[in-house]
């Protein structure tokens, strides 16, 4: 029987596919184990199960001399040094389909939220001094007929897409590769350059995965480039964006506000973005419903009985 290890205790009901299969060990007396002791226990498990902010690296797979497979909780896998698997033979895996609708959901709920200045007000009428209920004082900025800027334009940003389109949004998108032709044509998006894009867009979302190359692929440069009415969105992670600029682009008033699910050294986020009151901030929330992530442990389980019964597609990233 094959031994999986997670990292992090997830509920009993997403992992229904691995009992009586697979002998499970997870955390009972708390909620995560610490790399400590995973390199301590790794030794004994052909399967790791990490948790989107559970940094798998070199130590943890050298140590794991019988670990075969990385199910990764999560879509994005910047968590795993994955070439340093590929070179131990060590298979990683990740959950693609049951993170898509949720992460766009809160995405678009961003968006609508920093526009409309939904944060801003729910804060200041908590206080004494309150918020402008005059005809023009205080005011957010609309949606409808606005163009949205998706950088990444896979399973996630294709599903933001729809979304904005009911909202009678126009799609701009910039992409590593041009979707087709019926791909564009479903939602009215134009391909252009990262550059067109970012002087362009009233909205622009980050969507792509994070990888050596796009690591802090929105700097002050990128920010100079935007409208000073540009409101920027990011749901896929925090390494793609060097804080301080952005901090200091919001603080300076050359965008207008942003809306943030992910941070460059979570759980702790920059003082300076908390200072602000053009900035909306999620704690990695985008898959956070009881539902989304039980679907999550799932999809996850069926990467595992896949890779080893042959019985599911499994999503492999190496």
């Amino acid at each position: 029987m094959k031994k999986v290890l997670i990292t992090y205790r997830l509920k009993p009901e997403g992992l229904k596919e691995l009992e009586g299969k697979y002998e499970i060990t997870q955390p009972e007396e708390k909620s995560i184990f610490s790399k400590e002791e995973v390199i301590e226990m790794i030794p004994e498990f052909e399967v790791l199960i990490p948790n989107f902010s559970f940094y798998t690296d070199k130590d943890i797979i050298d140590n794991g001399t019988k670990l075969e497979l990385i199910s990764n909780y999560g879509v994005g896998y910047n968590n795993i040094d994955v070439d340093y698997a590929t070179k131990k033979g060590v298979v990683v895996t990740n959950i693609p389909d049951s993170t898509r609708e949720p992460t766009a959901e809160l995405a678009f709920a961003l968006l609508l939220g920093a526009a409309r200045r939904i944060g801003y007000y729910d804060r200041k009428l908590r206080t004494p001094e309150g918020v402008s209920w005059g005809v023009y004082g205080d005011s957010g900025l609309p949606v409808y007929g606005k163009t949205l800027g998706i950088i990444g334009m896979g399973r996630i940003g294709q599903s933001l897409a729809r979304r904005a389109v009911a909202s009678g949004m126009n799609i701009i998108y910039h992409n590593r590769t041009r979707l087709t032709e019926s791909i564009e044509k479903e939602y009215g998006a134009m391909y252009v350059s990262r550059d067109e894009l970012l002087k362009s867009a009233d909205f622009i979302s980050l969507n792509a995965p994070s990888t050596h190359e796009t690591r802090r692929m929105i700097g002050e440069n990128e920010l100079n480039m935007m409208k000073p009415t540009a409101i920027f969105i990011n749901t896929a992670r925090g390494d793609m964006v060097d804080e301080k600029a952005l901090a200091n682009a919001l603080r300076d008033k050359k965008i207008w506000a942003a809306g943030l699910d992910v941070f460059e050294n979570e759980p702790h986020i920059l003082p300076e973005l908390l200072e602000l009151d053009n900035v909306l901030l999620a704690p990695h929330a985008g898959t956070k419903t009881l539902e989304d992530r039980i679907k999550m442990s799932i999809e996850m389980c069926r990467n595992i009985v896949g890779f080893y019964e042959n019985t599911y597609p499994i999503s492999r990233v190496n």
